[in-house]
């Protein structure tokens, strides 16, 4: 299984090619390319890859599928004993991302390097 998380408007995410995911508001238009360089994990043909904090040189490609806003949500403020009380809503701003492609950082050595 092959599979990345990364961090995108702080959070983490897991994903796979083909998954559609709804982060926070991007930056693009519907059907641009956008590259996620915040590759905290790696799990390619059976090889974990764990970043410190990022895996270098590994990013994802994703496309944007949708700008939208998340459902309704209310927010009531109360105050007892004072007749005070504030009623708002919200909608949360996401883009839709369509991921298309894992790609691999570069190897590190393991090998000790001697001390001259």
């Amino acid at each position: 299984m092959e599979y990345a998380i990364i961090a995108t408007g702080g959070k983490q995410y897991r994903v796979r090619s083909g998954d559609t995911i709804e982060v926070e508001k991007l930056p693009g238009e519907v059907g641009d390319s956008i590259e996620l360089d915040d590759v905290l994990l790696t799990s390619l043909k059976g090889k974990t890859t764990i970043g410190t904090p990022n895996v270098s040189g590994a990013k994802v490609v994703a496309e944007i599928a949708e700008h939208g806003r998340a459902p309704k949500l209310t927010v009531f403020r109360y105050h007892n004993k004072t007749r005070h009380h504030v009623k708002r809503g919200h909608r949360q701003p996401f883009t839709a991302l369509l991921i298309k492609d894992i790609q691999a950082g570069r190897k590190r050595s393991t090998r000790s390097r001697k001390k001259s």
